[in-house]
């Protein structure tokens, strides 16, 4: 488990899910560079739309881009944040189960899984098995090694759907699938970082932040 979390820290890190949409930069009168949610930047063409995002138009240093149906302008850097009304910031309860650990049902891409709560993994940490059954292409994602009680392994950085943790569901999240050496999935800081976390005792209560 340490070379896991060693691992993941080593690749550190539809719009109604995203809260926070930020311009990153512009390329010439071409392109934006978008961001959601603090996740990896998209590089979005004039006329073209991205997770609910539409470049109408590109400045020197601003883009006109349409977003839930309204206009907005975003200067270089500007980030523009939507607010959630607090009936929608759904929850989840887990239990602590044998050894203190937080264990949860859960899915991503539509399909079933229980994750182990991991606030020392920076990503999302799946078995190929599992990204297989998900139907996740996780060898197109960015490749890396890592060094597991069954020696290096090959692992890939990708982007997932969604995942969903009891009625809590986020799109677009970070993680890195493990070719060997990994038997549980991890719900590391790519999918917390986006939740409120309170511990009371034998209770871990996770709040969707937006």
């Amino acid at each position: 488990m340490p070379n896991i979390i060693a691992l993941l820290l080593w690749f550190a890190c539809g719009l109604a899910a995203a809260a926070d949409v930020s311009l990153v930069g512009v390329i010439g009168g071409k392109a934006a560079v978008v961001a959601l949610d603090g996740g990896d930047p998209k590089t979005v063409k004039v006329g073209q739309t991205w997770n609910g995002i539409t470049v109408l138009s590109v400045d020197k240093d601003s883009a006109l881009m349409e977003i839930e149906g309204t206009r907005r302008v975003l200067q270089q850097g500007q980030h523009y944040r939507r607010a959630v009304p607090a009936s929608d910031r759904s929850q989840v309860t887990l239990a602590a189960g044998p050894g203190g650990h937080f264990v949860g049902e859960g899915a991503v891409n539509g399909q079933s899984i229980r994750f182990l709560v991991d606030t020392g993994a920076t990503s999302i940490a799946l078995p190929a098995s599992f990204a297989r059954r998900a139907g996740i292409d996780f060898r197109r994602g960015e490749p890396g090694l890592s060094n597991t009680a069954n020696g290096l392994v090959p692992v890939y950085r990708v982007n997932l759907d969604t995942v969903r943790l009891g009625a809590i569901e986020l799109q677009s999240v970070e993680a890195v699938v493990f070719e060997g050496g990994l038997d549980t999935a991890l719900l590391g800081m790519s999918f917390l970082n986006r939740v409120d976390m309170r511990r009371e005792g034998d209770t871990m209560t996770l709040t969707r932040r937006y």
